[in-house]
C-alpha cells in the first residue's frame, strides 16, 4: 500500500509549504485543546477547596477554544487548498499522458476505465490529501499530545490505556489487508461499470434501432448488481471496523473509571486532575472513531495510485526523438523504400516491401480490396504508427527525424472515420487555430461543397453539431472533417476514403476545388472510384500488402488487369460479384 502511496510524492511535494504549514498549524490547534482540560482542573480545584476565583480558568478556557477554532480553520483551508493542486495536476499530467498513447494502448485501455482513473481515482487521492492527511495529523498530534499529559497527570492511570493497544493494531492491520482487495474490487468494478455506460451511450441510435433497449437494460443491472456488491462488501468491513475501534478504546475508560475512582477516594488524586485525565481519554479515543475511515481511504487511493501510474507507466508507441537536422519546413516529396510493416500479434506482414517515390504537387490516388494496405501505408507517413526507421522520407529526410508536433501539423491527415466535435461547426472546421478569420471558414466548407448545406442551418456556421456529430448526415460530417483538412493548406494532404458518404456530383466537385486549392502541393488519397482515381497523377493499386500495379488512367486500362477489371465493372454498372483478387477493390 504505501508504495504505491510514495509514487505520489513528486506531485505532493511542489505543495510540501501548505502542507507542513498545515501539519504545524494541527499541531498548534492540539495543544490549545490539550490547554482545556488543564484549565478545567484548575477551576474545579478552585471550587472544591471554596475558592470562588474562576476568572482566569473561564478566560483560558475561552482563549483556548477561539485560538483552535481560528488555527484549525487556517490548517484545514491549506491542506485542502494543496489537495486540490494535487488532484489539478494529476488530471493534467494523466490527461497529457494519454495525448502520446498509440492504438495499442487504447485497445488495452477501455475509454470508459480511462474516464473513471481519470475522475473517480484521482478525486479519491485527493481526499486522502486534503481530508486524510487531516485525520492522520490529528489522529498522531492528539495520541502524543493526550499520552504526555496522562502521564503528566498520573502515570499509574496511563497503563490502563495500553492493554487494548496491541489487539487494536492486530486487528487494523488484518482488516487493512482485506480492505485493500475491496477497494481494488470496488474501483475495478467502477471502470466496467463506466465503460459499459460509456459504449452504450456511444451506439444508442443502434440500440434504438434496433428495439434493444430492454437488453441494454440487461446488460447494465448486470454491470450495476456487481459495483453494488463490492461496494456493500467494502462497506461492511469498514462499518464493522468502525465500530471496534471505539469499543476497544473504550474499554480501557471502564478501566480508568474503577481505578481513577479508587484513587480519588484514596486522595491520591484531585477530582480535577481526575476529570482532566478523562478529557484526555476522550482526546485520544476520538480519533480511533475515525480510524477505520482513515485506513479505508488510505487503501482506495493506494487502489487508485497503482490504476493511475499503471497509465502513467505505460510507453508510448510513436518516440518523438527528432533529429537536429530535420528542416522547419516540409516541401511535399514523398518516398517510400523497401517499407515492411506488421501489427503486433498479426499472423502475416500488413506492407512487404513497398517501393514508391512522389514528387512535390503529385496527387496519387490509393486503390486496393479490405485489408489490401492503404490505410496503414498512409498513417506511417504521418506517423500514426510506428514507422520503421529508413523507410518512409519526406524531403529525402526520415520521417523519425521529425518532431511529431512539426510532422503532423504540416502534413495534413483526414481519417476515414470522421469525427466531430460537439461544438459549432465553425469551431470543428477551424479546430486546429480556433481564432481564424470566418472568412477561411467559408472557403474550406466552400471547397468541400458543404457551404450549400450550412446555409440551410439555422444558426449557419455557429450551428452546434452535437456529440460525434449526431445531428449531421453522413455525408455532411464527411465534408466537415474534410473541411477541416482542407482549412490548414498543408504541404501534404492525405484523405483516407473521405468520399465514400459523398455522391459522385459533389466528389466532382470537390475534385475540381482541390486541383485549384491544392496547386503544387501533393495529395494521397484513398478511393474505391474509378471516377476519383482518374483524375490523378498516379495511381496505385494494393494487394496483400504490395504494389500490384501503378501508373495513370490509361496505362492502367492498358495492362487489363485488376484496375481495368474495376473499371469495367462499375462503368458498365454490373452486379456481379467482386470477391476476385482481381476485382474486389474497395476502401479499407
Amino acid at each position: 500500500m504505501f508504495r504505491d502511496l510514495l509514487r505520489l510524492v513528486p506531485f505532493v511535494r511542489k505543495y510540501k509549504g501548505r502542507l507542513l504549514g498545515g501539519i504545524v498549524l494541527f499541531f498548534i490547534a492540539r495543544l490549545f485543546e490539550a490547554a482545556v482540560p488543564l484549565c478545567l482542573m484548575v477551576g474545579i480545584n478552585r471550587l472544591t477547596r471554596g475558592e470562588s476565583d474562576l476568572l482566569w480558568p473561564i478566560l483560558g478556557i475561552v482563549g483556548a477554544v477561539v485560538a483552535r477554532f481560528l488555527i484549525v480553520s487556517w490548517a484545514r483551508i491549506a491542506v485542502r487548498r494543496a489537495g486540490f493542486l494535487v488532484q489539478y495536476d494529476l488530471r493534467h499530467a494523466f490527461y497529457k499522458q494519454l495525448q502520446r498513447m498509440g492504438p495499442t494502448f487504447y485497445r488495452q485501455y477501455a475509454i470508459g476505465d480511462l474516464m473513471t482513473r481519470a475522475v473517480a481515482d484521482i478525486q479519491l487521492i485527493r481526499r486522502l490529501i486534503g481530508n486524510g492527511t487531516t485525520m492522520v495529523v490529528i489522529f498522531c498530534f492528539a495520541t502524543l499530545i493526550g499520552f504526555t499529559c496522562m502521564v503528566f497527570l498520573s502515570p499509574a492511570l496511563t497503563l490502563f490505556v495500553l492493554p487494548p493497544l496491541p489487539i487494536l493494531l492486530f486487528y487494523t492491520w488484518r482488516t487493512s489487508l482485506r480492505l485493500g482487495v475491496a477497494s481494488r474490487q470496488v474501483q475495478e468494478r467502477l471502470s466496467a461499470l463506466g465503460s459499459h455506460v460509456q459504449e452504450n451511450l456511444s451506439g444508442i441510435r443502434t440500440v434504438q434501432a434496433m428495439a434493444l433497449e430492454r437488453q441494454e437494460l440487461d446488460r447494465f443491472d448486470v454491470r450495476n448488481q456487481d459495483y453494488t456488491d463490492a461496494f456493500y462488501s467494502h462497506a461492511r468491513i469498514h462499518s464493522i471496523m468502525h465500530s471496534v475501534m471505539p469499543t476497544l478504546a473504550a474499554a480501557s475508560a471502564i478501566a480508568i473509571l474503577g481505578y481513577g475512582g479508587y484513587s480519588v477516594l484514596q486522595g491520591s488524586l484531585s477530582i480535577g486532575a481526575f476529570t482532566a485525565f478523562f478529557f484526555y481519554v476522550n482526546m485520544i479515543v476520538q480519533p480511533f472513531r475515525v480510524a477505520g475511515m482513515i485506513i479505508s481511504m488510505l487503501q482506495r487511493a493506494a487502489v487508485a495510485s497503482r490504476r493511475l501510474f499503471a497509465v502513467f507507466d505505460a510507453e508510448p508507441e510513436i518516440e518523438d526523438q527528432a533529429s537536429p537536422w530535420a528542416p522547419e519546413l516540409i516541401r511535399g516529396n514523398v518516398e517510400f523504400r523497401q517499407l515492411t510493416f506488421a501489427y503486433e500479434d498479426a499472423s502475416k506482414r500488413a506492407l512487404n516491401n513497398i517501393n514508391l517515390s512522389i514528387r512535390r504537387g503529385d496527387v496519387i490516388t490509393f486503390m486496393g480490396r479490405i485489408g489490401s494496405g492503404k490505410t496503414t501505408l498512409l498513417k506511417q507517413v504521418v506517423r500514426l504508427l510506428d514507422t520503421p526507421r529508413d523507410s518512409v522520407f519526406i524531403d529525402e529526410f526520415d520521417v523519425r527525424d521529425y518532431p511529431l508536433n512539426r510532422l503532423r501539423s504540416q502534413v495534413a491527415y483526414v481519417p476515414q472515420d470522421t469525427f466531430l466535435f460537439g461544438e459549432p461547426l465553425r469551431s470543428n472546421i477551424s479546430y486546429d487555430q480556433p481564432r481564424r478569420n470566418i472568412d477561411q471558414v467559408w472557403l474550406a466548407a466552400e471547397a468541400a461543397s458543404l457551404s450549400e448545406s450550412i446555409e440551410e442551418m439555422a444558426f449557419k456556421m455557429e450551428t452546434v453539431v452535437g456529440e460525434r456529430g449526431v445531428t449531421l448526415s453522413g455525408g455532411q460530417k464527411q465534408r466537415a472533417t474534410l473541411a477541416r483538412g482542407l482549412i490548414r493548406n498543408a504541404p501534404v494532404l492525405i484523405l483516407d476514403d473521405c468520399f465514400s458518404s459523398v455522391d459522385t456530383e459533389t466528389e466532382e466537385q470537390i475534385l475540381s476545388s482541390l486541383s485549384t486549392m491544392r496547386a503544387n502541393k501533393t495529395t494521397l488519397l484513398v478511393s474505391h472510384r474509378v471516377s476519383t482515381a482518374r483524375h490523378s497523377d498516379r495511381i496505385v493499386i494494393l494487394e496483400d500488402g504490395q504494389i500490384a500495379e501503378t501508373g495513370t488512367h490509361e496505362q492502367l486500362l492498358s495492362l487489363n488487369g485488376i484496375y481495368a477489371e474495376l473499371e469495367r465493372i462499375q462503368r458498365e454498372g454490373s452486379d456481379e460479384p467482386i470477391g476476385s483478387a482481381a476485382a474486389t477493390v474497395t476502401a479499407s
